[in-house]
Order: structure tokens, then sequence, then C-alpha cells
């Protein structure tokens, strides 16, 4: 490992401590998942060439998903292509009527980033990289700068949504033209899905049209394009926490999601769109829930089944499900030396811990709950950083005198409220309360195929 700086270091060690996925400097820490790796870099490698792709990452809580989506982003930045990122939640879904498609598109604009504004906010700069290149094209050719922006336009008026996409960016020009940074910052507003009312969007920029609940998917498939005409390779989105879609209590809310994740699927395995690739992130119930997750959805569990040869060892990585594999002990190993290095900054003999203490806390883990300690990491690397910040900031006490103190639980689901069961899916509808259970069905699963009685009253 090379010298650290300051800034990244901490950046990383915050977010350990606390139980997050760091957002800058993965490649530090990262261990194990080297064929899955492979796998999403030839997925990258076929969106720089104008492909598609989609994958559901696959892991238990606490296995490392977001890690592996961020890692992922980072290497995807690397190779040219612009990143957007979110988290699902009760108020942002793929698909809704009450606002929430559209909160969804707006948090992933803000969390767009490129290899030169990791941490977000690059709609602008992608923007600007695009006026920039047609200026360059109107020098070389002896045309006006409106025209070569037009002209650079041109393929996106084909797809649906693009004439108004296209006049925003157009008035993006202008405003830069003539030094008018309300009417700049109005059509940027406008590409992050901000408007919430046509009128608003009209008054502001002169189009009719807006990003709404009904056009967040076809939203993304002309924003891949556009980064591509900015420069870059193309869009990889990532949507984790993918299990708020699961807990969904309406089962039409619910299945008109899963709906909207089928046009994905079908678009990306039949190649129909270009330079876009989606990431979800969920776990094991989300997936294969008969009841709740996506194999609920008939059309998408024969999308999504795996390949029934890939048994008694034998990996498939080409379908779009790649489940993460626990990681060994040897690899937790490996990654709490990492950590070990961070905090020494990438400077040998620095080390806070020696090699026997880093048994000695495995082994102490491994008498807490069992395998769990490396199977779901995560609270195993907090419980670590932490560990490593106290000798840091004791430097007169010894490891040995600590080592008791250490208290690693282990992983469990986060605790995610059920969302709204209106059909709109308003944030602000509550769920009618359900009928309490009869004696007859006590112990039962609580299912909701029955959700159209939970509004019945005697």
């Amino acid at each position: 490992m090379s010298r650290l700086r300051e800034r990244e270091r901490q950046a990383i060690l915050n977010s350990l401590r606390t139980g997050v996925v760091p957002r800058v400097g993965q490649q530090h820490i990262q261990v194990g998942r080297a064929a899955e790796l492979k796998a999403l870099i030839a997925d990258i490698a076929t969106l720089a060439d104008g492909g598609s792709a989609v994958r559901f990452i696959i892991g238990e809580y606490g296995s490392g998903k977001t890690f592996f989506l961020n890692l992922v982003g980072a290497i995807a930045r690397e190779k040219k292509l612009v990143t957007v990122s979110a988290d699902l939640s009760p108020d942002r879904r793929l698909h809704a009527t009450g606002g929430q498609g559209r909160a969804l598109y707006a948090m992933l604009m803000r969390n767009m980033a490129t290899r030169s504004k990791p941490d977000g906010g690059a709609l602008a700069s992608v923007t600007e990289r695009f006026v920039t290149l047609a200026l360059q094209r109107a020098d070389q050719a002896g045309i006006s700068p409106e025209a070569a922006i037009k002209e650079g336009l041109d393929s996106l008026m084909e797809m649906h949504g693009g004439y108004a996409f296209a006049e925003v960016v157009q008035a993006y020009w202008r405003g830069h033209d003539t030094g008018n940074v309300e009417l700049q910052q109005a059509a940027t507003q406008w590409l992050r899905g901000e408007f919430s009312t046509k009128t608003e969007a009209r008054q502001a920029l002169g189009v009719r049209t807006i990003i709404d609940d009904a056009n967040v998917y076809q939203s993304l498939k002309l924003m891949a394009r556009f980064v591509r005409l900015a420069g870059f390779e193309g869009l990889l989105v990532t949507l984790d926490e993918m299990v708020n879609l699961y807990k969904l209590s309406n089962s039409q809310a619910r299945n008109a999601n899963y709906e909207q994740i089928l046009g994905i699927v079908n678009d990306a395995l039949q190649g129909s769109t270009e330079g876009l690739g989606v990431m979800f992130g969920g776990t094991p119930e989300f997936l294969m829930d008969p009841r709740r997750g996506l194999y609920s959805y008939e059309a998408l569990q024969s999308r999504l089944a795996e390949n029934r040869f890939a048994r008694d060892g034998l990996v498939d990585l080409s379908g779009p499900v790649i489940r993460l594999t626990n990681l060994t002990q040897e690899d937790l190993y490996l990654l709490l030396l990492n950590i070990r290095r961070v905090f020494a900054r990438g400077e040998s003999g620095q080390d806070l811990l020696p090699d026997e203490g880093l048994e000695a806390f495995l082994d102490h883990c491994h008498n807490q709950i069992g395998d769990a300690y490396f199977k779901t990491p995560r609270n195993s690397v907090k419980e670590f950083t932490q560990f490593l910040s106290l000798l840091e900031q004791n430097p007169g006490v010894r490891w040995d005198s600590l080592i008791n103190r250490v208290e690693v639980a282990p992983e469990s689901p986060d605790q995610i409220p059920e969302a709204p069961s209106s059909q709109s899916g308003s944030p602000s509808a509550e769920a009618p309360p359900a009928p309490a259970a009869s004696p007859a069905h006590a112990g039962q699963r609580d299912d909701d195929d029955d959700d159209s009685f939970a509004t019945f009253k005697l």
C-alpha cells in the first residue's frame, strides 16, 4: 500500500467506525470477490462499447453488498463512465404516483459522479463538457455554436422525451452564452428532475414536460445517451436497498415496481439500450421469496433463474444474478490487515497492533458469535476499527488489556418500516390497520395476497 493522504485515510476510517461503506479509498481495503469483480469489469467494457447490462447483487445483511457496489462504481469512473447511485426507501421508488419516482431520479442525479468529481454533483460539469465539445466542433466545421449543439442533440430526438431534453440543454447553452445564471440553474434543475409542476418548467424554460413518476426510466435512458454525447463511455446506475420494494405492503404497488424492473431487464438482455447499465443490490429474500420477492413475479423469475448446472462448487456469473459468496476466515484476516495499514498511513513499522493481537481479536470474535464474524463481517470490522482508534488515542494502553472489552453482535436485518400501502404511494398516506388474526389462524404467516381485505370493515 502506498502512503495514504490524510483526507482519504480519515474518510475510510470515519466510515468504518460507524459501520457504513466508505465512498473513497475502497481499493485500499478490498479483499476477495475476484471472480465477481471480473464479471462486472466485463460489463463495464460492454457499456463502453455501446451495449447494456443489468445485474442483481444478492447477499445477506452485512455481507458487503454496498461495499461491492461502490467499488464497481469507482472502477467504472476510472474507465470514463458516469455513475449515479441511490438507496431505495419508502419515499423513493422506481414506480409510484405520489412523487416517489421523481424523488428517486432526483437523488440519482444529485449523486452523479465522474472520475474528476467522485463525490457527486457532476451533472453541471457533464453538461459543460457537452457544450465544450460542441463548440470545438463548431470551430472545426465553421458553423455557429447553436447549430453544432443542435446537431449534437439530434440523436436524442428519436427517443421518448428527447425533444424536451434537447430543448433544456439548448437553454443551458443560451444561459452560458449570455451569462444568464438563472437560466443555467433552471436547466440544471430540470435535468435533475427537481421541477414538481409543468407550469414552473414552462415559465422558467419554455418546455411543456417535466421528469416525473411516469418517465423515470425513459429519462435515465436519455441521460445515458447524453453522457456519451458529452464524451463519456456510458452511464452506470446503482440502486441499493431494494428490500424496500419487498417490504411494500400493497401488492399492486409492489408488482408495479417489479414490472418496471422487468422492463429494465428486458431492455438490457435484448441490447435495446445504449451505454446504460443498472445494478440492483438486495437480499436473498428480495430475490427468492415466492410471495413478495422478485420470484413472485413470474416473468422475472424465468429471467433471473440461475443456471441449474451451477452446483457442487460450480459458478456461473454470466447471468443477471450475482450472489456474493461469504468471506472466508483468510479474507477477513486480510481485510483487518488492510485496515491496520490504513491506520498506519501505509507506512511499515507503524502498526498499532501486532500480528498476535490481530489473531487474538479474531479468536475473541469467533468465541462471541461463531462463524458469523467472517461471513457477515460488518460488525467485526466496525469493532476492530473502534478498537484500533482506542489504541491510537491511548498509546500507553496495552492491547491485551482491552481485547475482552470488545463486544461483537451478530448481524441482523435493518429495521425498515413497511411502506404505506396506498396505491398512490403517497409518503403521507398511512396504511390501514390489518385485522386481528383469528385463533384459527394464529401462528400462520401474515401474507399480503389478501390486501383487498385490509380496508374491510364489518
